[in-house]
């Protein structure tokens, strides 16, 4: 579609002069408002710089200074960014690139709000048997005391431990740990001399000892105090009480039951709870059946259902049952003649659920459940889910910033998505996209392409104006593909060694599905969104081989990402089926997934990937720090000797406001270098051990050119698209694709021998077409070296470019998890009943 702009002054627009956020280059631009602008550009060019560090920061940070400052400090305030002037700037709603919240009580319902219009409903307008009391709207929800039941306190499952969950091998003695539910080290230790004191025969068998022993040990909530004399034999230790010899120290017994469930629910670190966890069984809970909420609230019911079973239906068969009673056409059983206001508030509140549900489904989430929890969800569904409360607040006049708003989706649902924003353009806004997907850029108004490359060679603006015109801009890498460029590189083909044969595969919307991956060879799975691929690689087959193969999900990064959520809530129904024939062949798994590197600024890149490592060693061998006898520890942040102590190694200190949110500035010490000034006095080639972590990778790769090992995996980092990214960029900072990358890259440096099959979860997120070429480079030297790759993926740039593609679907939710169409690209893309198919054949035509 054209567009045009008004000659006239500042008519229309939004005038950006100086910006110099991140990379940018003093960048001066002028965009329209009021129509679909997308931000384009290679993946670290500057374009994020611009539109959130520089158009979405400025507009935050002027609403903020209209509110007090008491109010302003309840934001989550963004820097002032770096930019001379913004003129025409209306008030902006971002709509980033988030995981969910890292807890399992939030939901579908609660991002939407729909849960609270359907606990009003139950409340107000629900069956209620015959001589209950009302129940207000929070009875109905399990995260209140009103609502939660009182067994499983709303979690949905009870949790116990008992005497084979905690002593796995009752033929051992207690000396010799039969209680593996204790603690390993010296508390494991401690409660067995207290157990020598009380006289327990430690030395016999688990399984021989009395019952009664054996439950007190256990379950006691007795907790005693005793002398402890550590070292003495039983025999020593008697006679000791006898003499009432004073003891090394007094001990206090704790049964391995209160020993599990106190660390679960007092520990901070997730790796004890996790290990307490692994002693806990859990079961639905016996009095709500899994359905969290208390047995009153449970025996209301609307459409014949309670409020957990309508909760678990999916969003368009939720719509189907309330849309009569919207329309009028049905009513609750309890409303008669004495209270006609019931029948009011029924259709009063069903309109409104039918009418944001209608959003829901337009943007092809009706398979979503409202009970379905944020952190199952992938990004690009969450974001839709908040774009969905967007378009039903009927907002006038402002700036919705965008980031890659089709991740996730399937080319068929891309369309649903322009549709969702053309009718927030209508109304009268505008919308600044960043995106890579052409469909979505090909249907821009106005387009500003950033560039020509990442990092430093980035943060220009090459071309400003209506999409037409980037055809005539020769440093674009955007121009080449929206202009024609489809044609993927000429291989041989490549047939499989062996097939990875799974039967019975159960979970979600799968149901007793047969699949056959091939081996050797470079797998696409595709489908619609919600159709059950992820739920077939990343779950499925993922648990199952790495069942078989005897081995933990190789997840790289599992150690930094220990914090992830363990709050005791159901996951989702385990995992059923089996492998029938492939491990002959596959001798190791690693699924390389978009989870962060790590939670805290203190994990970086350079840590991840063991490149430090190698750094710290080359400036530990310097002359001058062999003098001083520095050690290569001496040179990390984390460590004492090495680290600023005024800032703990952190770079930046927090400021205290009184009425306003804390403040992080720069270390006043280190200046942000996060060294001691003794530590950086050491200088390799001339840059010290801070300047070195603020080099890209693309910086780093000519300053290391001599260093091998250094070299090699900052030559790998840069395959996979990340020269842009600085060595010691904090893993807060990275987004769920360049965390996957850097995944990748990592598993890249370690030419794994024995045959591997590396999964892949939607790896094209966040990279412009350019940086995919660059990946799918890389993903096929895996294959050339004798591994598979399997990815689930929507970019069809990748699946045109796969061995095999695997259909699953036809549609999402229920309407999906089968296999529709395997076979090469060309033969899939003729497929009649794929959705894929046509987008593929389309691709494939060179369209």
């Amino acid at each position: 579609m054209a567009f045009s702009v008004s000659t006239a002054p500042g008519a229309g627009l939004v005038r950006v002069r100086g910006a110099r956020e991140h990379n940018l280059k003093n960048v001066d631009v002028d965009i329209p408002r009021d129509a679909l602008v997308v931000f384009t550009g290679v993946s670290g060019s500057g374009k994020s710089s611009l539109a959130f560090g520089t158009l979405y920061a400025e507009a935050q940070r002027r609403y903020l200074e209209s509110v007090s400052p008491y109010a302003r400090r309840l934001f989550h305030q963004l820097s002032v960014p770096e930019v001379d002037s913004i003129d025409g700037l209306p008030p902006a709603v971002a709509l980033q690139q988030q995981r969910g919240a890292p807890t399992t009580r939030s939901s579908v319902g609660s991002v939407t709000t729909l849960s609270n219009l359907l606990r009003m409903l139950y409340s107000r307008a629900g069956d209620y048997p015959s001589g209950q009391s009302i129940i207000y709207a929070e009875g109905f929800s399990a995260n209140t005391p009103e609502g939660a039941c009182p067994r499983c306190h709303g979690l949905g499952r009870v949790y116990e431990v008992t005497e084979d969950s905690m002593v796995p091998d009752p033929s051992l003695t207690i000396r010799e740990r039969a209680i593996a539910a204790w603690p390993q080290a010296w508390g494991g230790q401690n409660q067995r001399d207290i157990l020598v004191t009380l006289g327990y025969d430690v030395d016999r068998p688990w399984r021989d000892l009395p019952q009664k022993e054996r439950d007190w040990i256990l379950f006691t909530d007795e907790q005693p105090v005793v002398p402890v004399y550590p070292g003495y034999s039983p025999q020593e230790t008697q006679r000791a009480l006898k003499r009432k010899e004073p003891p090394n120290y007094m001990g206090t017994f704790s049964s391995a039951r209160r020993h599990v469930l106190h660390t679960f629910a007092n520990t901070q670190s997730a790796l004890m709870k996790k290990r307490a966890l692994q002693y806990m069984l859990s079961q639905e809970c016996p009095l709500c059946h899994g359905k969290r909420l208390r047995p009153e609230s449970l025996s209301v019911t609307f459409a014949g259902l309670d409020i957990a079973d309508m909760a678990r239906l999916p969003l368009q068969q939720v719509a189907s049952r309330l849309r009569p009673f919207a329309e009028g056409r049905a009513t609750a059983q309890r409303h008669h003649k004495a209270h006609p206001e019931q029948a009011e508030v029924t259709r009063r509140i069903t309109q409104d659920l039918v009418a944001r549900l209608a959003v829901l489904l337009d943007l092809g989430l009706g398979y979503l459940a409202l009970e379905r929890s944020t952190p199952t969800l992938s990004p690009g569904e969450l974001q839709r889910l908040r774009l969905a409360t967007q378009l039903y607040s009927n907002l006038f006049g402002v700036v919705y910033v965008l980031d890659e708003p089709s991740a996730g989706l399937h080319p068929s649902d891309t369309q649903a998505l322009l549709r969702a924003l053309d009718t927030l353009k209508k109304a009268g806004n505008s919308l600044f996209v960043v995106e890579h997907n052409l469909d979505v850029v090909r249907c821009a108004d106005w387009l500003v392409d950033v560039g020509p490359a990442a990092g430093e060679q980035g943060g220009q603006v090459l071309y400003s104006g209506p999409p037409a015109g980037l055809a005539e801009v020769e440093t674009s890498q955007t121009r080449q593909f929206l202009f024609g460029h489809t044609g993927l590189a000429a291989r041989p083909e490549r047939a499989p060694v062996g097939w990875l044969r799974l039967a019975g595969a159960t979970r979600h919307n799968l149901r007793g599905l047969a699949a056959e991956f091939p081996l050797g060879v470079f797998t696409a799975v595709t489908g619609v969104s919600g159709s059950g691929k992820s739920t077939l690689v990343s779950q499925v087959l993922v648990e199952l081989v790495s069942e078989a193969l005897g081995q933990k999900t190789e997840e790289e990064g599992a150690s930094e990402g220990a914090e992830e959520n363990l709050e005791l809530a159901d996951e989702g129904p385990a995992v059923q089926g089996k492998i029938t024939a492939g491990l002959d062949v596959v001798r190791r798994l690693v699924r390389v997934d978009q989870q962060p590197i790590g939670r805290t600024p203190r994990s970086n890149m350079a840590t991840y990937t063991g490149l430090f490592d190698h750094v710290r060693k080359l400036f530990a061998a310097t002359p001058e720090a062999r003098k001083r006898r520095y050690d290569a520890g001496r040179f990390s942040f984390n460590v004492a000797k090495g680290r600023c102590e005024t800032c703990q190694g952190e770079g930046f200190v927090m400021v205290e406001l009184l009425f306003l949110p804390s403040v992080y500035s720069p270390c006043p010490t280190c200046h942000g270098a996060r060294y001691n000034a003794k530590t950086l006095e050491i200088k390799y080639q001339d840059k010290t051990i801070a300047d070195v972590l603020g080099l890209t990778v693309d910086e780093a790769w000519t300053f290391f050119a001599e260093d091998p090992s250094v070299r090699r995996a900052l030559t790998v980092l840069r395959e996979v698209g990340l020269g842009y990214l600085r060595l010691g960029q904090s893993a807060t900072e990275l987004s769920g694709g360049e965390a996957q990358r850097i995944k990748l890259a990592t598993e890249l440096q370690r030419q794994a021998r024995a045959h591997t099959l590396y999964v892949l979860d939607e790896p094209t997120t966040g990279l412009h077409p350019a940086d995919v070429e660059r990946l799918l480079t890389q993903l096929n030297g895996l294959v050339e070296a004798g591994h598979s790759v399997l990815v689930v993926e929507h970019d069809m740039r990748v699946v045109a470019g796969a061995d095999w593609v695997i259909d699953v679907g036809p549609g999402a939710g229920e309407e999906g998890g089968r296999i529709v169409a395997t076979g090469p690209p060309a033969k899939v893309a003729q497929s009649k009943t794929s959705r894929t198919a046509p987008y593929l054949a389309r691709f494939l035509a060179g369209g």
